[in-house]
């Protein structure tokens, strides 16, 4: 349907009197609503294009003649933009035989970029006796990396933290002449022996080797951070990793120090000893980096400084309303800001965003899905041009031969380093995962081109605090086009449904309205990328209150897919001067002297194609986020396209592997369409009817059913019977535990293998990794919570109202087993 639009006339034309009713209603309503619509401004018409200066010294060249370079806005190949998505995941915490398929999990959730810590005490817990075997085989997950095609930081140390042991250093150097961090000739030849078997291992897998490494992280949080040594006694004061210079500045965790370190300057010399050792050992890469948040030292012009934001820490003695959600100027005054650089000569590299955290005994937060996203909405607004998260895939910490690798001084897990990532402890997929594809998605596709757009903040941006129900917006751009931010959500607060919104952009010859009538809604706990100006093949769209999910230009039918929350009607705005808008699906048009606005049905699955004079159509697919929460994409034939599912495709060679989580039946909703039925060589798989604009398929596989035989002795034991073998057809299973405690141990064969410090959350335990026939039974011992215990704070407000004064608190509710299905799918 299409309707004409004048100042105070309405022409209709078409023979759908129903659907021009309700649009008439609508329009009205546009009209005699309008006073109540609230006003927002964005002034961008004095941005200039950026004119960034070259980092000469953060370069290098592949054998195939590809370059890596830096300059002080973003980092690029063969000169094209490109923001780095940087996932941290600890090969030495996963099972060696699972590595790959936690890449291709990882590569699925939109990464480039793996980042793993090479934990200093895990390879030579004996001096002079290094282990790179099994589960810490550097060498052979750097080239599973290299097969997955994915991009590698390597994080070195000597030091690391990782909320390990001695934050990696290895306990006998406290029984060696010399001091820690520190330019210490004795302590500098064990650094040099530790970079010699690094170099070792990696050898021939440079990027200059045409091998995926393109950076190395110098040190972590040098002269900010340390770590307690593991060897202590209970009540003792920590004693810090650190040289002894450095021990009044040092910190507990990520925050903010002062920039009045009078070891400032022995601290970037140490740095430059570091990375001179690396480069003798042959630990040479393109990028250099340092954590340069809370005045840590770096090397100027040798190293990307990288900043972090933790939102729940667990460091702090009470929770308090972070700045994180708040946009600002990263490129400017990077988080936790005093910087010992000048953050104007290097590009905003978020490195250690808190995609979870780690639980201590005494601090439990829980770190909500909704979160996590919406930290990168804030920080890619706010002009960062790089994304890192920490952690973004889980683990279970190694144990020692005389003790446990993790931190035990810091109180916390023996075992678990779940994180509370986007990939679990045991490869779970949780929610946040979903919630962050979408955002990597659009990183990808239009990186080369936000990278090289600026923040413009609204006037009143420096009084919004986190309490503050104000709205909170900023723009990147170019000072012609960019894209729009929204965040609607607070750590530890609600922030209100966000109604009534028009934001108008000022650039220098147009003033932009979104919408250019009426208002769009943003509800709490949400937020949204709008584009402006964004050329689509020719089509110029001037704005979109959905946001930019993918694209390929490349196929015979280029796409572009956008996708709308809940609550936020999705409406695009062309010019109307060139642009043919055709095959209307769940959608409608208003024409006006200057624009064509494509309105969509709320809540369906819109489609249209539009087309500029001489050139071929393009597709435009909108969605409702809770589809596109489902999105994964693929290659079909060599074409992208993307997959509709609850379960998980991971690419395999030539086809798929389809992993679905408690369902043995479920469907594909295949865009754009297709016209074969993939083959599956497990179950059955079929072609359905459904949504016109997808071809889909239903698909079944042989269901499992599993009923945990447990018993429990006591209140405190609790013995589950396993499998003697996973059962056919299925990837994992899961075993779920329901309880209310303090805390819950594991055994195999007396041994502890998992552990758990309750968060108000079922514990979950892959036991793919445990089946065996040596191991028929697994033992659990939890511990009660007591009405004094220091992490109530942390816990539900339910939780808290069944601690009595009487006695403590432990129930074992449930105990399920969750089965993971796998088959291989081919197109």
């Amino acid at each position: 349907m299409t309707v004409y639009v004048t100042d105070f006339t309405i022409f209709f034309f078409g023979n759908k009197p129903k659907l021009f009713a309700l649009m008439l209603i609508q329009l009205l309503f546009v009209h005699s609503s309008f006073a109540q619509v609230r006003e927002f401004k964005l002034d961008i018409s004095k941005v200039q294009p950026i004119a960034p200066n070259e980092l000469t010294e953060l370069s290098g060249s592949d054998p195939s003649g590809n370059k890596l370079s830096a300059n002080s806005y973003y980092i690029s190949k063969n000169l094209v933009p490109f923001i780095p998505v940087t996932a941290e995941f600890h090969f030495s915490r996963y099972p060696e035989q699972y590595w790959d398929e936690s890449i291709k999990k990882i590569k699925a959730g939109g990464v480039n970029t793996i980042a793993t810590y090479i934990f200093w005490n895990i390879h030579e817990e004996k001096e002079a006796v290094f282990d790179w075997t099994g589960n810490r085989n550097l060498r052979k997950f750097i080239k599973l990396c290299a097969e997955n095609s994915m991009m590698v930081m390597i994080r070195i140390g000597p030091f690391d933290h990782g909320e390990i042991r001695n934050g990696g250093l290895p306990d006998w150097l406290l029984s060696k002449p010399l001091t820690v961090r520190d330019n210490d000739p004795e302590y500098l030849h064990y650094v040099e022996l530790l970079y010699n078997q690094i170099a070792g291992q990696l050898r021939g897998l440079y990027f200059k080797d045409g091998g995926p490494i393109i950076g190395t992280q110098i040190e972590n949080e040098y002269q900010h951070s340390a770590s307690p040594w593991g060897l202590t006694y209970p009540g003792q004061p920590y004693d810090f990793t650190v040289a002894d210079r450095d021990r009044s500045s040092a910190k507990e965790g990520v925050s903010v120090a002062s920039a009045d370190n009078p070891y400032a300057n022995l601290g970037d010399n140490h740095m430059k000893v570091l990375k001179a050792l690396a480069q003798k050992a042959g630990i040479t890469t393109p990028f250099y980096t340092a954590t340069g948040w809370g005045y840590a030292a770096i090397i100027e012009n040798e190293t990307l400084p990288v900043t972090a934001a933790y939102a729940y820490p667990t460091w702090t003695t009470k929770n308090e309303l972070s700045p994180f959600y708040l946009f600002t100027e990263l490129h400017k005054k990077p988080d936790y800001s005093p910087v010992r650089y000048d953050p104007l000569r290097y590009p905003a590299f978020s490195a250690e965003l808190g995609s979870g955290i780690m639980s201590t005994y005494s601090r439990r937060p829980i770190v909500p899905a909704e979160s996590v996203d919406a930290l990168i909405n804030r920080t890619l607004g706010s002009g960062a041009n790089g994304i890192g998260y920490y952690m973004f895939h889980g683990g279970s910490t190694p144990i020692a031969n005389q003790y446990f690798f993790n931190d035990e001084a810091y109180g916390y897990p023996k075992i678990s380093y779940d994180f509370q990532a986007p990939i679990g402890e045991y490869g779970q997929i949780n929610p946040s995962f979903n919630r962050l594809k979408l955002l990597h998605f659009f990183i990808n596709d239009f990186g080369d081109v936000l990278a090289k757009q600026i923040t413009v903040l609204p006037k009143n941006a420096a009084g919004i605090n986190p309490e503050s129900t104000d709205l909170r917006y900023a723009a990147r751009t170019d000072g012609k086009s960019g894209f729009l931010f929204i965040n609607n959500f607070q750590d530890h607060f609600k922030t209100p449904d966000q109604t009534n919104l028009r934001i108008t952009i000022e650039a220098d010859k147009e003033t932009i309205s979104i919408p250019q009538s009426g208002s769009f809604s943003l509800k709490s706990g949400e937020n949204i990328i709008m584009p402006f100006n964004l050329d689509i093949n020719g089509n110029r769209l001037v704005y979109s209150t959905a946001q930019l999910l993918t694209k390929s230009d490349k196929s015979d039918r280029p796409f572009y897919i956008f996708f709308y929350p809940e609550g936020t009607n999705a409406e695009l705005s062309f010019a109307n001067k060139d642009t043919r808008i055709r095959n209307l699906k769940n959608a409608s048009v208003l024409q006006y002297s200057e624009r064509q606005i494509i309105k969509c049905s709320p809540g369906s699955v819109a489609e249209f194609t539009i087309s500029s004079s001489g050139k071929k159509e393009t597709n435009v697919l909108v969605i409702p986020k809770k589809l596109a929460l489902k999105a994964q994409q693929v290659l079909i034939s060599g074409i992208k396209h993307l997959v509709f599912s609850d379960a998980l495709l991971l690419n395999d060679n030539e086809g798929f592997q389809l992993l679905s989580t408690g369902n043995a039946t479920g469907k594909l909703e295949v865009y754009p369409k297709i016209t074969r039925t993939p083959t599956t060589d497990v179950g059955t798989i079929k072609k359905i009817s459904g949504n016109t604009s997808f071809t889909g398929f239903a698909f079944g596989l042989p269901a499992v059913k599993l009923s945990p035989d447990f018993k429990t002795v006591g209140q405190r034991k609790l013995f589950v019977n396993l499998p003697t073998k996973l059962p056919a057809g299925l990837n994992d299973v899961f075993l779920t535990i329901n309880y209310t405690g303090d805390t819950g141990m594991s055994f195999l064969n007396g041994e502890l293998v998992a552990d758990d410090f309750y968060k108000g959350v079922p514990w979950q335990i892959g036991l793919k990794r445990f089946i065996s026939p040596g191991h028929p039974q697994m033992a659990f011992y939890f511990r009660p919570i007591f009405k004094d215990a220091p992490y109530l704070m942390d816990l539900p407000d339910a939780v808290n109202k069944q601690v009595s004064n009487e006695k403590p608190l432990l129930k074992i509710n449930s105990v399920s087993f969750i089965p993971e299905y796998k088959t291989n799918l081919k197109f």
